[in-house]
């Protein structure tokens, strides 16, 4: 019997959940000091994560996608790319964007209804968030050929769960960018559920990372709650890109410790006992075990790092608070170039019943 082809997915992991290396620290970390910063911007954004949700729950905001349990791979993602990359993410990766530039009251507003928190400053070049899941893995894969094309050293990240791995959008975007050899970077960040349906239902492939094998990806399986591996993986993709040497398939596996959103009540859906598990493996423990046997971190410094976090996320809470309601008429501003003609009488009424016609 012939074989016409064969397989395998490596598995990528250098902290156990006790915060014990695995071997030796990868390329990506050439010392362990250069995680502590790491580590302060996820610990902000699980102070930023925990404020939100109370703001939601006391009316102030809308429905918040809470990134609990995801922070070693949202942050590893953002802080692996360059000002000049561009990011396509979906509607939970605050960690990413942060490191990228992105100011907390812009996630705020935007999970407040305002359009304008989808215009950040900074980065400009990046996509807005996208909740029809996956349809943004198209729009970095035509980034991506873009940069090819016009001979740029740029990388094009997308990120979607592990359900949006399962959408045309995402086979599409991957195909494309194995035809083309692509800078493109496709993050699946499996948290084992896509919304109330687990991994096992939506799929029936080994891995989500072999996925990106029939488009000719380069493909890795990563503990999404070990920071060390996730930038080592992010390092591994984005300098083959650079060097044009095509795209690459990335499945971070992470548990997401919140519900869905805070629309969703995840009890319905999994048991106890699986969060419970979960919450001994989550990325910020093992991290911080790892940083305090190397003596670069403590209670007191983590003690003091809390406040300071806790009065910059203030500060932007207080920023998104008191940014002016937009008009009502401002609805209409953001779909055309020019307003239907349907579209301007709804104006006109709108504008009339507060009477400003």
């Amino acid at each position: 019997m012939a074989i016409a082809a064969s397989f395998e997915i490596e598995y990528l992991q250098y902290l156990k959940p006790d915060g014990k290396l695995v071997g030796k620290l990868p390329p990506a970390v050439k010392d362990a000091k250069a995680l502590l910063p790491i580590f302060k911007q996820m610990l902000f954004l699980r102070t930023f994560d925990g404020k939100a949700i109370a703001l939601q729950r006391t009316g102030k905001l809308g429905t918040y996608a809470a990134c609990l349990g995801h922070e070693a791979t949202h942050v590893g993602i953002g802080v692996a790319m360059r000002p000049e990359d561009v990011f396509a993410p979906s509607y939970r990766e605050y960690g990413a964007q942060f490191a990228r530039g992105v100011k907390p009251r812009d996630v705020l507003m935007y999970w407040g209804g305002d359009e304008r928190g989808n215009d950040y400053e900074i980065p400009k070049n990046d996509y807005p968030w996208c909740v029809p899941i996956s349809t943004q893995m198209l729009m970095a894969s035509g980034a991506a050929l873009s940069f090819k094309l016009r001979k740029q050293k740029r990388v094009a990240v997308a990120v979607c769960g592990d359900g949006g791995s399962s959408k045309t959008d995402f086979y599409a975007a991957l195909n494309t960018a194995g035809a083309y050899t692509s800078p493109l970077v496709l993050c699946v960040v499996n948290n084992g559920w896509a919304i109330s349906v687990p991994r096992s239902a939506q799929t029936g492939a080994e891995t989500l990372a072999q996925k990106g094998l029939a488009g000719g990806l380069y493909c890795l399986q990563v503990d999404g709650n070990d920071l060390i591996a996730v930038l080592e993986a992010m390092r591994r993709a984005t300098e083959r890109a650079r060097k044009g040497e095509g795209g690459s398939v990335i499945e971070f596996m992470t548990y997401r410790l919140h519900d869905h959103t805070t629309a969703d009540d995840a009890r319905r859906y999994r048991g106890e006992d699986e969060v419970k598990a979960a919450w001994k493996k989550e990325p910020f423990i093992r991290l911080r075990k790892f940083l305090i046997d190397k003596k670069l971190w403590s209670e007191k410094e983590e003690k003091a790092w809390i406040e300071e976090c806790t009065k910059k996320v203030d500060k932007e809470i207080n920023a998104y608070l008191n940014t002016p309601v937009q008009p009502v008429e401002a609805m209409f501003d953001y779909l055309y170039a020019e307003l239907p003609e349907d579209l301007q009488g709804q104006r006109a009424e709108a504008l009339a019943r507060e009477g400003r016609a």
